[in-house]
């Protein structure tokens, strides 16, 4: 079997592995700063898939020795937003604890492809980029799989129906600017234009961009993780089993949609080697220039935070 890692046995790390294991990935190796965390759940999980059969094991561990040789590293640890947090407010301090974590990863397991959960994640995912030296194919933020999973889940309430018939696709930063598609989201075929109206669509959007606040407020002490959890081990499958699915992530691009040198959240086909190719769809005038605001808002940040970088090199 493959062996996967899983750094942070937080929420989202913890719901990763299940996920993983369930799926039968492969092996996983579970890793946090707190080892008896990342062992008590890791025994739990793997417990779990002894009621289902399963073989897979999952261990936890807090020695990054234990990942070596890891075919796909998933990042997740980091601080999580509190209420009246933005993505954006957990920048620097995360960014400490990707740049640590992605040396380790990096001396232990040099072939892997590196996923980043890590918020803010397009420029986290950057970062790692950056200190990993990795080729851009094998670095990958997970971005709009979550957030077009949230825009079904809308979408399928609103219109009473179930949420496998409903296609959606979202763009640009995981976060409050991120572009939901309304002209490429349907319903069995048919445009949600012809299906709702002008302001419940205004409506449905607006929650979109704004659903992992809603649940943050719900929570109160922390932020959401099944549906993140799920999210990346999506992204992890089609890398495993080469399935060559087309899903939107946080990818480096060189030109396509016209952007150059930034992680933006767009369609790519994933397969074994990471990311086989960008998927080049047809944007409306109204979700190109909302696409452009959010790649000046990702490119904004994270001049930002090589600022602060250079500041403490300098």
């Amino acid at each position: 079997m493959e062996k996967i890692t899983i750094i942070g046995a937080g929420n989202v790390g913890a719901h990763a592995a299940v996920s993983a294991a369930t799926l039968e990935l492969g092996n996983i190796v579970l890793l946090d700063q707190n080892a008896d965390l990342a062992k008590g759940k890791a025994l739990d999980i793997t417990q779990s898939m002894a009621l289902i059969q399963s073989d897979v094991i999952v261990s936890g561990t807090g020695d990054y020795k234990e990942t070596a040789d890891s075919a796909i590293v998933i990042i997740t640890a980091g601080v999580s937003r509190k209420p009246g947090m933005s993505r954006d407010d957990l920048l620097h301090i995360n960014a400490d604890i990707m740049e640590s974590i992605v040396k380790q990863v990096v001396e232990y397991s040099p072939d892997c492809i590196l996923i980043v959960v890590t918020n803010p994640i397009n420029t986290m995912v950057q970062l790692a980029y950056e200190v990993s030296g990795f080729a851009k194919d094998r670095v990958i933020g997970m971005a709009g799989i979550l957030d077009g999973g949230r825009f079904k889940y809308f979408i399928a309430q609103e219109l009473n129906v179930g949420a496998s018939e409903v296609v959606t696709m979202v763009l640009g930063d995981h976060g409050e600017l991120m572009v939901p598609l309304e002209d490429h989201c349907q319903v069995n075929g048919q445009p949600i234009a012809e299906l709702l109206s002008r302001d419940r669509i205004e409506a449905i959007v607006n929650r979109v961009q704004h659903a992992g606040s809603e649940i943050v407020n719900l929570l109160k002490t922390g932020s959401s993780y099944f549906a993140p959890g799920l999210a990346v081990i999506q992204m992890a499958k089609s890398i495993i089993r080469d399935e060559h699915k087309t899903m939107p992530c946080a990818v480096y691009l060189e030109g396509e949609y016209g952007v150059d040198g930034a992680f933006v959240g767009v369609p790519v086909a994933l397969g074994r080697k990471g990311v086989e190719k960008v998927v080049e769809i047809h944007l409306s005038d109204k979700e190109s220039d909302a696409f452009k605001l959010s790649v000046k808002h990702i490119k904004e940040r994270t001049e930002t935070l090589n600022k602060k970088r250079q500041l403490a090199t300098d």
